[in-house]
């Protein structure tokens, strides 16, 4: 049991010993009417007004919290000057908890709690009380207020929001500096003795903080707490009520407290001698190596900025901080040569690039060392004279001629003989070649700069004793103009000339171009090959002439075409020229001068006869055409005869009506056979394209005479079965003019009958039922048209 258990215990049995009684008493008045107290007033009336005096007096109750007993807690007694004991009067409580948390004895006005209070919940209750005549339930006092305050005790411990607090203070920090502050809060009531005065202390965390006890401010407790040597801190701080003193409750909290860094420690380097290799053959920018210095700071504290401040390399080489790993990396700056020096000095220094000026006194912010590059040899590639060539030469010179050496050396001290060769990529039509001893490249085929320019080759230089090791070198070929191409008209030219041109009249103006390009510019002269009669040029002295006539009028009858030859020439050297031809046609013009016609046969047409109307003409003669070809189409159509002529023929009229057949069930064909020969009935044959069944064996009927229109209709079908592609591949029976069976009429096919149409009669088909009615119709109305005729 702890020591604030046992004084709270010990606190509670002094209070059940000694209780708090008290008593709200009803002052007795004579009477119940209104009494004057301590003088009168006049009304605006002039009657005197009396003041009624109270039948109790009270004052507030107080009550004390977290009671612990098993009976009810008493708190206080209601009384009235005008209960004289009998039971007469009754006494009602009203109010906060009223009938629940307190109760009252009806009778003596005694109250009582009913359970534990805390004042924590709620400080203070306000109930209204009143005494009633029992009999008649009406009230002896007037109902008046009072107040239950509750007495607060030591029972809550102070409490920190947080668990753990986090903080953090700069390293090197002077005694006194502020880190945190922590607060704590207590739940009892401040108003009401020491339970809620909080003092601070530090438990754990010394010597190195310390903690203000009445506000809860941390501080440094100890001058340049270093962050190297120590980073993290855990400090628990306690808070207790009552004023620190014995017997309080406390309550703790802990306290993370780390030293943020400061630039308070210089760079170093750990070797005062760096050694570093290089081949020679890096290229410039290559890194050789790198340097780092050590900060024992963090962050930007221990950001470091190197840089080359002496040697005997300063120009060859180049040092870059790298800022994610805080290295120096050396690099190249300019081509080494093993045969020209072989090892470097360099002095390399690393500074702090943000120095706090409070510790200028723990020294210079920088440190130096020295770094030594070897240079290693290797087999270099041979190396050109120039890192391009340009050579110039003109293109009518002679194959084999050199235009121009290239030359390289082996950089290394055993200096290897080179080979020469050019990239055949680079000359895929093998105009040039290159000497493979002295570096001389020379044409192998003729220049024409009017093809090709400019060519770009590449040569490439390789030790004999190394052919792996190349290098390479461009080769840039201009070839320069020579006059060697005749000027031609720039374009094709179509020139006509009126018939009603006048002499002097300009017909066509030309310009010429030439493949050359002289130095001075293009310039071309114009003439006349011959002395033309019809036709002259003349040179406007601008690199175009004039084409005029040199007579009046021309006619299409005697001459439609005059072929005009002119002369072009330039004034390069040597002089070329060339002679271009030009059509002249005659055509018919407006009085504009506008071209209407050229061709000697559109004299002959109609004057009228426009585009528009041969184009009619010609629609004319098409749809004539095509009503030709459907006429005769149809005509041949008319040609084929029916298989039926009249209806005197001996076979079957064949009538469509729109009656019900016999179905998919009618499956028994007719034996074409009986068409040829009656009586080879009896022979039926079974069919080869259905599964054999019990055939229906027609009735013997006398044989028909033989027609020879029968016979040329089966072998027509025939035949068109026998050439039809969409037959099956089996053999079938192809059958006509069969009724099928399931018929109460049988057969009504005149083949297998003996009569004739006149003997027959058909009045039976009415009794068969209204499917027949149209046969009926038919043949009975036939046979009584032909008695009536």
């Amino acid at each position: 049991m702890t020591i604030q258990q046992v004084l709270l215990l010990l606190l509670l049995w002094m209070w059940l010993l000694h209780p708090c009684h008290t008593e709200m008493l009803f002052r007795r008045t004579p009477d119940l009417r209104p009494k004057s107290f301590g003088g009168r007033a006049s009304g605006n009336d002039g009657k005197a007004i009396h003041r009624q005096k109270r039948g109790w007096m009270w004052n507030q109750f107080f009550l004390l919290e977290e009671y612990t007993g098993s009976d009810y807690q008493y708190v206080g007694k209601l009384h009235s000057d005008q209960d004289k004991g009998d039971g007469s009067l009754k006494y009602i409580l009203s109010g906060d908890g009223a009938g629940t948390l307190f109760i009252i004895d009806e009778k003596t006005g005694d109250i009582h709690a009913t359970r534990r209070i805390d004042r924590e919940e709620k400080a203070f209750y306000t109930l209204r009380a009143q005494a009633i005549n029992r009999r008649t339930l009406r009230p002896v006092e007037p109902e008046s207020e009072f107040v239950i305050k509750i007495h607060d005790i030591n029972d809550n411990e102070p409490t920190f929001p947080e668990e753990i607090y986090t903080a953090s203070v700069p390293e090197m920090s002077v005694v006194g500096t502020s880190v945190v502050q922590v607060t704590a809060t207590d739940a009892d009531d401040p108003s009401y003795g020491n339970s809620a005065r909080v003092i601070y202390s530090i438990l754990q965390g010394q010597p190195y903080f310390s903690v203000e006890p009445e506000t809860g401010i941390i501080r440094t407790a100890l001058p340049n707490m270093n962050r190297e040597n120590r980073e993290q801190y855990q400090v628990v701080i306690q808070a207790k009520d009552m004023g620190g003193q014995m017997g309080g409750l406390s309550g703790t909290t802990t306290v993370n407290i780390t030293l943020t860094d400061v630039n308070d420690n210089p760079p170093r380097f750990p070797q005062s001698t760096i050694h570093l290799r290089i081949p020679e053959s890096s290229p410039v920018g290559t890194a050789i190596g790198s340097v780092k210095a050590t900060d024992a700071d963090t962050g930007k504290n221990a950001e470091v900025e190197y840089r080359i401040i002496d040697g005997d390399g300063t120009d060859m080489f180049d040092i870059a901080t790298q800022k994610d790993t805080q290295e120096g990396i050396i690099s190249v700056r300019k081509p080494l040569d093993y045969e020209t020096r072989r090892l470097y000095t360099l002095k390399v220094e690393a500074e702090n690039t943000h120095v706090d000026p409070r510790f200028y006194y723990l020294g210079p912010f920088k440190d130096t060392t020295i770094v030594k590059i070897s240079v290693e040899d290797v087999d270099e590639p041979p190396v050109f004279s120039r890192s391009s060539y340009l050579f110039e030469v003109h293109e009518d010179i002679e194959l084999g001629t050199i235009i121009g050496t290239v030359m390289a050396r082996d950089p290394d001290s055993a200096s290897s003989p080179i080979r020469f060769s050019l990239d055949r990529h680079t000359d895929l039509d093998r105009i040039f070649n290159i000497h493979s001893g002295n570096g001389s490249i020379y044409t192998s085929k003729p220049l024409d700069r009017e093809i090709s320019q400019w060519h770009n080759l590449s040569v490439i230089a390789a030790e004999i004793n190394n052919p792996k090791d190349t290098t390479r070198v461009p080769v840039y070929v201009r070839i320069l103009d020579v006059n060697d191409n005749a000027p031609q008209f720039a374009i094709f030219y179509d020139t006509f000339v009126c018939e009603n041109a006048r002499a002097g009249q300009l017909i066509q103006t030309i310009s010429a171009v030439d493949k050359d390009d002289p130095l001075g510019g293009q310039k071309f002269f114009f003439s006349l090959a011959a002395v033309n009669p019809n036709f002259t040029v003349q040179d406007n002295e601008d690199n175009t002439a004039r084409i005029l006539t040199r007579r009046n009028g021309f006619s299409r009858h005697e001459i439609s075409t005059y072929l005009l030859p002119v002369v072009i020439s330039d004034n390069d050297y040597p002089i070329q020229s060339s002679t271009g031809t030009l059509t002249i046609r005659v055509c018919a013009c407006d009085s504009r001068g506008n071209m209407q016609s050229c061709s000697a046969e559109a004299l002959l047409l109609p004057a009228g006869l426009s585009t528009g109307a041969l184009v009619a003409i010609l629609l004319c003669i098409i749809i004539l055409l095509v009503i030709v070809v459907l006429f005769a189409a149809l005509k041949r159509q008319r040609k084929k005869e029916p298989l039926i002529l009249s209806k005197e023929d001996i076979r079957d009229n064949i009538v469509s009506y729109n009656d019900e057949g016999g179905g998919e069930e009618d499956t028994q064909a007719f034996d074409i056979g009986t068409l040829r020969n009656p009586a080879a009935i009896e022979d039926k044959k079974i069919r080869r394209d259905i599964i054999p069944e019990t055939l229906f064996v027609p009735r013997r009927t006398p044989s028909a005479p033989d027609n020879t229109d029968v016979r040329d209709f089966i072998n027509q079908r025939l035949k068109e079965h026998d050439t039809d592609p969409s037959a099956p591949p089996y053999d079938s029976l192809a059958t006509y003019a069969y009724e099928g069976n399931d018929s109460i009429a049988e057969s009504l096919s005149s083949l297998e009958s003996g009569t004739t149409e006149g003997d027959q009669n058909y009045d039976y088909l009415r009794e068969w039922g209204p499917r027949f009615n149209k046969l009926a119709e038919m043949y009975g109305g036939g046979e009584s048209d032909k008695d009536t005729s």
